[in-house]
């Protein structure tokens, strides 16, 4: 049995209780959204504030989740970097973007990261939507058979929903183009994450062409958010697979709450 597990990490802004829970669950594979990375030494809390909300976050999740799991191998890949605060006011400089860590025994023979909305800014978070990224790797070990490709993504976020928009289609294109680039066209793929995406978006109809169905709504999942979320629409999490992907068990727990989303959490069969 090996599981793998995807969640947007909402920033750290759950921990303790985060770091507990991923060290409890121990995954194989662990892909996390919203990950803060610190560049400068930093103290543990940070804010991240804009025209549409503040946030506490960890100052450097990154470090703090490879603490909890010290036998991973551990991969980071910047979206931006920017300024955060801590209470008084002053300035430390943050990278924002995608954490994986992999167990001792996986061999990541392959690892790529893509842009599939803008480019890396270095110089700020800027406007709305931020770069967004895609994480890919070809893993091998034990209980992966003849091998898998797991990605993660972070959608790009609109303020104004989860309709879609030439923009999330320009993405769901960048999606396509990475997959194809590192996946064969029958080979075992998994692909999660926040998607910032509605149930019926047309980015579904694209990444099927490649063989991919979702897990979540297949399943009939109708909420990915927890109780810290207020919002109406719950829907923003998605698991694609392949049918070639060998799979034992699927899950996402609303319990216990370690961000405004829930994980989605994959046990695939030996």
């Amino acid at each position: 049995l090996m599981r793998l597990v995807w969640l947007n990490a909402w920033g750290g802004a759950v921990w303790p209780a985060l770091g507990d829970w991923i060290a409890s669950l121990a995954p194989d594979v662990l892909f996390l959204q919203e990950v803060i990375r610190a560049p400068v030494p930093s103290p543990e809390w940070l804010i991240y504030a804009d025209a549409y909300r503040r946030l506490d976050q960890r100052a450097d999740l990154f470090a703090d989740v490879s603490a909890r799991l010290p036998g991973h191998q551990a991969f980071f890949a910047p979206a931006a970097r920017g300024p955060l605060v801590n209470e008084d006011g002053c300035v430390f400089t943050s990278e924002h973007g995608l954490g994986a860590w992999m167990a001792r025994g996986i061999a990541v023979s392959e690892y790529t990261t893509r842009f599939v909305h803008g480019r890396y800014r270095p110089d700020g978070w800027g406007p709305e939507p931020v770069p967004r990224t895609m994480q890919l790797m070809r893993l091998a070990g034990e209980g992966l058979g003849p091998g898998l490709v797991a990605a993660q993504l972070h959608g790009l976020r609109d303020p104004g929903g989860k309709r879609d928009s030439p923009a999330r289609m320009q993405q769901a294109e960048a999606m396509a183009s990475a997959i194809s680039d590192i996946a064969g066209p029958d080979e075992p793929l998994v692909l999660g994450g926040d998607f910032n995406l509605l149930p019926d978006s047309e980015t579904f109809t694209r990444l099927e062409a490649l063989g991919l169905r979702d897990l979540v709504t297949g399943s009939g999942i109708e909420y990915t958010r927890t109780t810290l979320y207020t919002k109406e629409q719950r829907h923003a999490n998605y698991l694609l697979v392949r049918e070639t992907v060998a799979i034992s068990a699927f899950s996402v727990p609303a319990e216990p709450v370690v961000s405004d989303h829930r994980p989605l959490i994959l046990d695939l069969a030996g």
